[in-house]
């Protein structure tokens, strides 16, 4: 059976009639909504009229061209004084003490003394000047009556009218009242329209000059990208950089700042200007502001270099043209210029062009080489723009190790003898042995007679951070990452940075996102050639390419990441840089994969063939300091050429790719090392057995490579 339910109000009297009802409920009123107030809607109109566009553009133009008055006023009473005064010569006596140029200040001073003395001569002549006037309007009117008085003669000769005598000076009176009249009738309206008139020439001068603050100006000129450089835009921003010492040395000059510049200059897609700072105004001062310096030149920051040049108390300025930075550069010559080829001892390689539009060319004949950057901002690129450019020397042997494995280096197949490729701790391994490898060719080189002439050998490791950081640790426990004295790849490169140009061995690192931790203060400093992408910090600008370069306005961490892809601040004494400078940015060419590798093919075609090992291959575990020791047989030494040959012979797959550098590195610490005979390296065998002897039982010589 249904309820009959009746829902009541409270204080609501229930109906008389109820009939069947089986339940009754009492619902409480709902709380009645409150009517917004009067003033609280009055107060959402105004504030909704007040900071409606058309309310502010309205204000911004009744205050700019009422200010556009009181600037002119100031301008125009500014320029009256400069008349009437000796204030000008004072102003530029003023600047050329401070510019320390005193043969001008003495000449300023020169002319204000003879402007003074004109002056003087000219208010001594004025006490003279009432006399002179009134004798000569006495002259002039004595003069004038008797000129009129005979023309009247004449004229009443020739009319024979006596009464025309006075004719002429009856016209001249009636002309003066004529001119009385009319300016009794014009004094009233101009004394009225006099002072709008007034108003009106002070608002064109103010309107001229913008003599405005920068808020109320119209949005074209507010927004004016692109304006033109000028001396005076340069010094108006220098003067309202926020340093005191600055604007007050400007304000005192009497070319308002004008002497501190040099001559502007056209550099590539913007100019150049050396700006000598006033005394107690340090440049870091000013490298210190570079946003606000670029804003007040109407530039973004990025469209602005403050770099630090030879002359004390100078910054030098490179301003954009705005959005100049943004357009991409030309493709690189070794896509265009199929004839290129490479010198690895006195070539440079195109890599782009400076800020200038030059050309920039980078030498990296023994000049180990370091590029940084955040992640997928174009530091795999620019490395392997330079090994493209360098494997076009048929001379050239390069190892690779790519520790991204992404496919970025496969064109050098068959171009490089060695080419590991991928991000494991295996590959780590590789890349370690690879660079032990480096120092093993290198110790031999050194060994070589003097004047013995080597073929350059490059290795190249892409993402060394991977090894950097890289946990596994070898039999010996001795870590294959990190930075200690024990670490397998940090002394490795160190080695190689040591000793290893001498004798044509280099390596070219490719890292990201740099820290103490992943690229050692030791690796970092050792490369003679430091390049940076963008980064996020100064502290990491400084460890991508050391204080020195930072400080003198090297900055790569103020560089837009995501839009600056590409673009190198670098520090080497391998590229042009201007003299007083630490580094150079460069924006780099690009060469996409498909024309990497025509250029690596055409790098294959000087070539008589290169077979490129992707890996380290082990074989079967063997005793290498045995196998050694039995080669010998009952000679009492041999050659190391020798060795290696027998070797080969007694296993093909252990010991046919065996080099001298990999018998010095088995022999290493026995006491049975290699040493020179008559000029040639040699191997005893009364010191292999010795060292058989007394080799411990922890297999110190085993495991063939």
């Amino acid at each position: 059976m249904s309820e009959n339910v009746v829902h009541l109000h409270k204080n609501t009297e229930p109906p008389a009639d109820l009939g069947t009802v089986t339940k009754l409920t009492v619902v409480p009123d709902r709380a009645p909504v409150a009517p917004v107030p009067l003033w609280v809607r009055s107060g959402r109109a105004v504030k909704t009229v007040v900071t409606h566009e058309t309310t502010k553009t309205t204000a911004r133009a009744v205050a700019r061209h009422t200010l556009y008055v009181a600037g002119g006023a100031r301008i125009a009473a500014k320029r009256t004084w400069d008349g009437r005064t000796a204030s000008r010569y004072e102003r530029m006596l003023r600047a050329a003490e401070a510019a320390g140029n005193y043969e001008v200040a003495a000449e300023w001073e020169e002319r204000g003394q003879r402007y003074r003395a004109e002056r003087h001569r000219r208010r001594m002549d004025l006490l003279h000047t009432p006399i002179d006037a009134a004798k000569g309007v006495a002259v002039s009117a004595g003069v004038g009556i008797g000129s009129l008085v005979a023309l009247g003669v004449v004229m009443a000769i020739a009319t024979k009218d006596f009464t025309a005598v006075v004719t002429p000076l009856m016209a001249t009176v009636d002309f003066i009242n004529l001119l009385i009249t009319i300016v009794q009738v014009v004094w009233g309206p101009a004394l009225t329209i006099g002072p709008f008139l007034a108003l009106l020439a002070l608002w064109a001068i103010g309107s001229k000059q913008q003599a405005a603050p920068a808020w109320a100006l119209p949005a074209n000129i507010r927004n004016s990208e692109g304006e033109p450089i000028t001396p005076s835009i340069v010094v108006k921003a220098l003067r309202d950089l926020g340093v005191p010492a600055l604007r007050n040395a400007i304000k005192d000059m009497g070319d308002v700042g004008a002497s501190m510049l040099g001559p502007i200059r056209i550099a590539g897609c913007g100019v150049e200007v050396d700006v000598t700072l006033p005394s107690g105004v340090s440049t870091n001062e000013v490298q210190g502001r570079r946003r606000k310096l670029a804003e007040n030149l109407t530039r973004h920051e990025h469209e602005v270099f403050i770099t630090i040049p030879e002359a004390a108390r100078t910054v030098r300025l490179w301003i954009a043209d705005s959005g100049a930075l943004d357009e991409p550069i030309g493709p690189s010559p070794l896509v265009t210029d199929e004839t290129m080829t490479a010198n690895y001892k006195t070539g440079r390689a195109p890599w782009g062009q400076d800020l200038r539009g030059d050309a920039a060319a980078l030498s990296v004949y023994q000049r180990h080489l370091l590029i940084t950057g955040l992640s997928n901002q174009g530091k795999t690129a620019a490395l392997r723009a330079l090994a493209l450019w360098l494997a076009l020397d048929r001379t050239v042997e390069f190892r690779i190790a790519d520790l991204k494995g992404a496919g970025d280096w496969a064109m050098f197949d068959d171009l490089a003898s060695l080419l590991i490729q991928g991000p494991t701790d295996d590959h780590v391994i590789q890349a370690t042995e690879m660079v032990e490898g480096l120092v093993s060719e290198m110790e031999r080189r050194l060994q070589e007679p003097p004047g013995t002439v080597f073929g350059p050998l490059v290795g190249i490791v892409d993402e060394a951070q991977v090894a950097f950081m890289c946990p596994v640790k070898d039999a010996d426990k001795n870590p294959y990452g990190g930075s200690k004295a024990t670490s397998r790849y940090f002394m490795a490169v160190r080695k190689v940075h040591n000793q290893g140009r001498a004798v044509n061995v280099t390596l070219w690192e490719g890292t990201q996102d740099p820290t103490d931790q992943n690229l050692p203060k030791l690796v970092r400093e050792g490369a003679h050639t430091r390049a940076s992408l963008v980064l996020g910090t100064e502290s990491q600008a400084k460890m991508a390419l050391g204080d020195k370069a930072v400080e003198g306005g090297a900055a790569p961490h103020l560089l837009r990441q995501g839009l600056d892809k590409g673009t190198l601040v670098v520090a080497s004494d391998g590229i042009a840089i201007p003299a007083g400078q630490a580094s150079i940015t460069v924006r780099t060419h690009y060469v996409d994969d498909e024309s990497a590798y025509a250029i690596a093919d055409r790098a294959k075609a000087l070539r008589n063939g290169v077979t490129t090992l992707h890996v380290i291959e082990r074989g079967e575990d063997r005793d290498p300091l045995a196998d050694i020791a039995a080669v010998f047989g009952t000679a009492p030494r041999l050659f190391t050429q020798d060795v290696l040959k027998r070797l080969d012979a007694l296993n093909p797959e252990a010991y046919g790719d065996w080099t001298p550098s990999d018998l010095r590195r088995v022999l290493e610490g026995t006491g049975a090392e290699p040493y020179k005979s008559d000029g040639r390296m040699v191997v005893a065998a009364e010191r292999l057995s010795r060292a058989l002897a007394n080799r411990d039982g922890n297999g110190s010589a085993s495991a063939a490579e």
